[in-house]
This record gives C-alpha cells, sequence and structure tokens, in this order.
C-alpha cells in the first residue's frame, strides 16, 4: 500500500516515523538521565545517614544479636521504618559478609558485599555509587555507608553499616505509584505529538513538493499525448506511482523517443544520400547521351535526312526520360509533403478509367490497352481527380514499359461492397521481390528508396500510386497473375 501513496505522503509518513523514533530514544535517555539524578539527589541526601545511625545509636555495632540491645535495636528499627519504609539496614564484618540485618534475617540472600564500592563512598567518589544488594536481586542498588569506630586493641577494621537506599519496598511503591502515569502521558504526549507533525508535516511537504507534483503531471500528460494507444496504456499503468517515479517513467520514455527519433533521422539521412546518389546516376544516363546527340547534330555531321532524324528521335527519347524522371520525382515529393487531399471533387471513378484507357488507343492496329470485364455501373468517387488519373496512368505506364510490345495491358474495374478495386495487369517479367514484398506488407516504396540491380531508383510510378491510394484512405496491393506477370489493385473507398 505504501508504493500506491504519493510521494507527499510517503515523505511525511517517513519524517513522522523518524521524529517518532528520535522522541523514544530521547525519552530513553531523559529517562536515564532522570532516574541518574533521582538517585544521585537520593543519594546525596542520605550521604550522613549511616554515620549518623552508628554515632548515635552504638549498640547497632555489636555484631552478636544475642549480646544486642534488643530493645533499642527494635526501636532503630521502627524509626527508621517510618522515617524511610525503603531503606534496608544492614551490619558488615571487615571483610564485607553480613553480619546481621535490621529485619527479618530470612529475606538475605546475598552474604558478601563488594567493599570496593564501600570504600569509594568513605573516600568521597562521585556521586552515584551503587553497590551490592543483599537481598539476592542482582540489581546494583544505591547506599549509604559508615565505618563502625575501632575498638581497643583490634587490627583490622570492626566492620561497616551499610544502609540500602532504594530498597525492593520503595521501588515497588514507586512503579505502583508512577508507572503507569508515566506510560499513560507518554503516550498521549506521543499521539499528540504524531498527530501535530502528521498535520503540519503533510501541509509543509504537500506546499514543498508541489512543484514536483505539477511537473510530474505535466511529464505523464505528455507521455500519453504523444505516445500511440497501446503504449499509452503502457506509460499510464507504469506512472501510477508517486511524482518521482511518474517523472522517472516520463524520462525513461522521453529518452526512448529522443532516441528512436534520432535514429530515424539518421536513417531517413541515409536514405536522403541514396536517393540522390541513385538520380544522379539516373540522370546521368540519358543527359550524356543527350549531350552526345546535340553534339553531332551541332558539328553538321549527320549530312542524310533519314540519319539526321534518327538521332533527333534518340535525342527526343531521352530527353523525354529525363523528363518523366525528373516530372515523377518532384510528384513524388509533393505527394509526401502532405497528409491530405488538397481538391477534392464528387466524379465517376468508372468514367475516369474508360477515359484513361482509350488515350492509348489512338494509332492504328491493336490497342495496347484494353479494358476488361463486365461494367460495374456507377461508381461515386470523391477525391482528387488528376491525383486518381496520374496514379492509374502511371501503372499502365510501368505496365506497357516492362510488358512484351504484342501483349496488350488488361485493365479492369470492380465494385467490393463500398469499394472500388482497379485491376492492371500484363504479362511481363513480374516485379523483383523487394517490390513485391513491399507492397504486399504495405511498406513504403520510398522509405528508403528502392534500388536496381543495374544502379539507380526504381518503383517511382508504383510509388507515387501508392502515395495517391494511401492518401485517399485506399490501397496498392500486388495479386496472383495467371498470366505469370504481374498484377495490381488499386483499391479506393467509394463516396457514401
Amino acid at each position: 500500500m505504501i508504493g500506491g501513496r504519493s510521494f507527499t505522503t510517503r515523505l511525511t509518513l517517513a519524517l513522522s516515523l523518524l521524529l517518532l523514533a528520535y522522541g523514544a530514544l530521547v525519552g530513553l535517555l531523559g529517562r536515564h538521565v532522570a532516574v541518574e539524578y533521582e538517585h544521585e539527589s537520593l543519594q546525596r541526601l542520605s550521604h550522613g545517614l549511616a554515620k549518623h545511625i552508628v554515632e548515635h545509636w552504638p549498640e547497632i555495632a555489636v555484631a552478636d544479636p544475642d549480646q544486642a540491645d534488643r530493645a533499642a535495636r527494635e526501636s532503630l528499627l521502627s524509626m527508621l521504618m517510618v522515617v524511610n519504609p525503603g531503606i534496608q539496614v544492614y551490619v558488615l564484618d571487615a571483610d564485607g559478609r553480613v553480619q546481621a540485618y535490621i529485619g527479618d534475617p530470612g529475606m538475605v540472600r546475598e552474604k558478601q558485599v563488594d567493599l570496593g564500592a564501600v570504600r569509594s563512598f568513605l573516600a568521597g567518589a562521585a556521586l552515584p555509587l551503587r553497590g551490592t544488594d543483599p537481598m539476592g536481586t542482582g540489581i546494583p542498588r544505591i547506599f549509604s555507608a559508615a565505618m563502625f569506630p575501632p575498638r581497643a586493641g583490634d587490627v583490622r577494621p570492626p566492620g561497616y553499616l551499610y544502609v540500602v537506599l532504594d530498597g525492593q519496598a520503595r521501588v515497588h511503591v514507586a512503579g505502583q505509584l508512577s508507572l503507569r502515569r508515566v506510560w499513560q502521558g507518554a503516550g498521549l504526549v506521543a499521539a499528540a505529538g504524531l498527530l501535530v507533525t502528521l498535520l503540519l508535516g503533510f501541509f509543509a511537504m504537500h506546499r514543498l513538493t508541489l512543484p514536483l507534483h505539477r511537473l510530474a503531471n505535466r511529464m505523464r500528460d505528455y507521455s500519453v499525448r504523444t505516445l500511440q494507444a497501446t503504449a499509452a496504456g503502457r506509460s499510464q499503468s507504469r506512472t501510477n506511482g508517486d511524482e518521482v517515479s511518474a517523472i522517472g517513467s516520463a524520462f525513461d520514455e522521453m529518452t526512448q523517443r529522443i532516441e528512436a527519433q534520432t535514429a530515424r533521422e539518421q536513417q531517413q539521412a541515409s536514405a536522403h544520400r541514396e536517393v540522390m546518389a541513385s538520380v544522379a546516376h539516373d540522370m546521368r544516363t540519358p543527359l550524356t547521351a543527350l549531350h552526345g546527340h546535340l553534339e553531332a547534330m551541332a558539328g553538321q555531321a549527320l549530312v542524310e535526312p533519314e540519319q539526321r532524324d534518327r538521332v533527333l528521335a534518340a535525342a527526343l527519347a531521352q530527353s523525354d526520360k529525363v523528363r518523366r524522371l525528373s516530372q515523377q520525382l518532384f510528384e513524388l515529393a509533393a505527394l509526401q509533403s502532405t497528409d491530405q487531399v488538397l481538391h477534392r471533387e464528387r466524379f465517376r471513378l468508372d468514367e475516369l478509367v474508360t477515359d484513361a484507357v482509350q488515350k492509348y488507343d489512338l494509332a492504328d492496329g491493336p490497342a495496347p490497352v484494353t479494358l476488361r470485364g463486365a461494367p460495374p455501373g456507377p461508381l461515386e468517387f470523391e477525391g482528387d481527380l488528376q491525383l486518381i488519373e496520374r496514379a492509374l496512368t502511371n501503372l499502365i505506364d510501368n505496365a506497357m514499359r516492362h510488358a512484351p510490345t504484342t501483349s496488350p495491358i488488361h485493365v479492369s474495374v470492380s465494385r467490393d461492397g463500398a469499394q472500388a478495386n482497379i485491376l492492371i495487369e500484363d504479362n511481363g517479367p513480374g516485379l523483383p521481390d523487394e517490390l513485391f514484398s513491399r507492397l504486399e506488407q504495405g511498406k513504403s516504396l520510398r522509405d528508403p528508396p528502392v534500388k536496381r540491380t543495374s544502379g539507380g531508383i526504381g518503383g517511382l510510378g508504383l510509388a507515387i500510386a501508392q502515395r495517391v491510394a494511401a492518401l485517399h484512405g485506399g490501397s496498392l496491393q500486388p495479386l496472383p497473375s495467371p498470366l505469370g506477370g504481374t498484377r495490381l489493385c488499386l483499391a479506393l473507398p467509394l463516396a457514401e
């Protein structure tokens, strides 16, 4: 669930948890310091307690309970318990062993007291000092200690009075009185602090991250607008996280688009260079031949009319070849520079096909182009009449150039639902494999250009027809030919 939250919410929660952990650490350190201060204060206030007892109740120094004044000891115990029920009074010998406990002797479980802490206390060491707890809890206790006054003839110290200031009774009572309140107070303070931190942190982080949030939205919206439908869906699924994830995803997609655009530009530049080289190759051959024919005519080397007419016809053929190539290049460039048909009009497509075929039936003899098939009836079409005629003419001209001169070109037109199919068929050698594959897959014939094995570029007429069909919402597809040649279908959508 945390991964689906916004960056502001996650940052606020993280800072709140850090602040809560910091507060808990400060609380623990504060509690430790408070306990140390309390123990130091209690030990400092009770520093002279053991010495005072030794000085004013000398009978306490008698280690043998049978020899001690029981009444005096019981009076002392009653007085001490009334003044401070939390203390424990022990009589130690010179080696630190417990000789007597002013209270129930059965409660003493640790008979040996560490005299190192006692000697440090008597030497005035820094407080608080903790010593052994004879009750056997294993927890060091603050204490007050005093040495019994030496007696005549004693070689070693007579012993010590050892008073535990924070005995179990005091700890138990203090825990009952304050522990629950301390935890309740700490819990309320922590809850209030966390709530205030969440509110103030969320407001502050929202204000601080607002520009980042806006930038993430802008990059996400730009990514969705510029990608295709499927890619946009993937982008949206990847950018449903926080702002930082959205910016990261948008940056990755932008990088991919820039790299793809760079690769396309490099391919286009390479294709442009290839086109220029191919055009130069295609232009060079007819221009060289044309120049040679013109030089021959200019030098008046041709004196015979028949020879002069033959050279002039060859020059005109080369000139027409240059004209046709330059015109096709110009038309293709103009068609590729736009994505829509500029001049639309409504006309009869079946009549246009009939007129285009009849233009080739001007000479005597068999017609080079024939119209086959049953009349399809009126085919209403809306588009650029000149472009459609140009595409049809290019397809027929290509077929005539590659088919044998004795075989006519067959053209037919038919209706297929809301679409018109114009078929152009010849029995020539067929299309090159690359041209056939591109047309069959619907790929552009000009990006990259198709190279001929003999050099130069090929398929300009087909490229123009393909582009015209695409501008009108149609297509140009190759079909299997029973004659073994080329069979192309120019499919165009009819007007409603």
